[in-house]
């Protein structure tokens, strides 16, 4: 018998469905309620093909009030300001919650109300959410009830970062591209995304002003980066699913290769989920559909700058935007905040082309 129960909520779009699909799986946890705004009372298995005869749960509607279940973990995959609802109805309830929308991954309410244009209306929560990058927050993460899983641009940015905010090299402007596929843009289509136009397009948008981008300066900080300024410019490609991230910051001239290898193996030496490629750099078909991220470097020549000899390091990241970048690494948080072994459920490798 599971020990444990959950509820996942937007279980029909793509994110919250990765959720579904890995906690029908999972040898610990019982998945016993999923809701959705659309699909109501029908099998899981009529809006999403590959789960026909996994489960007999059906779509439930949201009751008006809020009210969760009596699970022990309600895992949210919603729109920021449809997750303010639902916290605020469960917060009596007991049950520990992880929400994988942006709206309590943010500590400073005035970027949130920059990045997301408007005032966070429950701004008292935002110190009781940890922040769901168990590479960073593993201590924190152990028996939370509030988690708060890290965007997937963030994720891929931070994990391609963070040994040089370990090692003190990483201050001031960081510029990053990052490109990704269309699951990332969810299951309802716009202009933008469908696919006749999407399929051979690559396409720019929300330059400098994506609302993952404060939330990657504060990840960095609190890992030893100083002064940090994210410059982000996301990209759309005509790929369904994966991110692949380039960042460019400056090292002093004294840190080499040998050096930096040194600081990306303390950071990942014993990390289950962080892959380190031999002979080449990250590419998303070696991680995609699994919760495995894959991270890498290239530095370039010293060059003199007004502070002093610097070298440009060119950090590359790539993940699932679904998995590790979203639904697999709120599992993996799930399995820390309930005291279980944190793989449980994601050790599958990726599909392979």
């Amino acid at each position: 018998m599971k020990r444990f129960s959950a509820a996942v909520y937007g279980g029909s779009g793509y994110l919250g469905s990765e959720a579904v699909r890995r906690l029908l799986a999972h040898p610990e946890v019982e998945l016993r309620h999923v809701y959705a705004a659309d699909h109501v009372g029908e099998r899981l298995g009529a809006a999403l093909p590959n789960l026909e005869g996994k489960t007999a749960l059906r779509f439930e509607a949201v009751p008006a009030d809020a009210r969760p279940p009596e699970v022990d973990i309600l895992l949210l995959a919603l729109p920021h300001s449809v997750s303010h609802r639902i916290v605020a109805g469960a917060l009596s309830s007991g049950a520990r919650i992880i929400d994988m929308s942006g709206a309590f991954r943010v500590d400073d309410p005035e970027a949130y109300a920059k990045y997301y244009g408007e005032r966070h209306p429950l701004p008292e929560l935002l110190p009781q959410f940890s922040y769901g990058l168990p590479e960073l927050s593993r201590s924190a993460l152990r028996g939370a009830r509030f988690v708060a899983s890290p965007g997937c641009f963030a994720t891929t940015i931070e994990l391609g970062l963070l040994p040089l905010a370990r090692a003190g090299w990483l201050e001031g402007p960081v510029q990053c591209v990052g490109i990704t596929g269309s699951s990332g843009a969810g299951a309802t289509p716009t202009p933008t995304t469908h696919h006749p136009v999407r399929a051979g397009n690559l396409r720019a948008y929300r330059p400098l002003l994506h609302n993952h981008a404060p939330e990657i300066a504060e990840a960095l900080t609190r890992a030893g980066a100083r002064d940090v300024e994210i410059e982000f410019v996301p990209v759309a490609a005509p790929l369904t699913r994966g991110i692949l991230a380039s960042s460019f910051a400056t090292v002093p001239a004294a840190v080499d290769a040998g050096a930096l290898r040194q600081a990306f193996q303390q950071c990942y030496g014993e990390e289950r989920f962080v892959i380190q490629p031999e002979g080449r750099l990250p590419e998303v078909v070696a991680v995609a559909g699994s919760n495995y991220a894959e991270v890498g470097f290239a530095l370039g020549e010293a060059r003199a700058s007004s502070g002093g000899a610097r070298r440009i390091v060119t950090c590359v990241s790539a993940l699932d935007n679904l998995v590790k970048g979203g639904a697999g690494q709120a599992i993996q948080n799930m399995n820390l905040m309930l005291g279980l072994e944190e793989s449980l459920g994601l050790t599958q490798p990726g599909t392979f082309p």
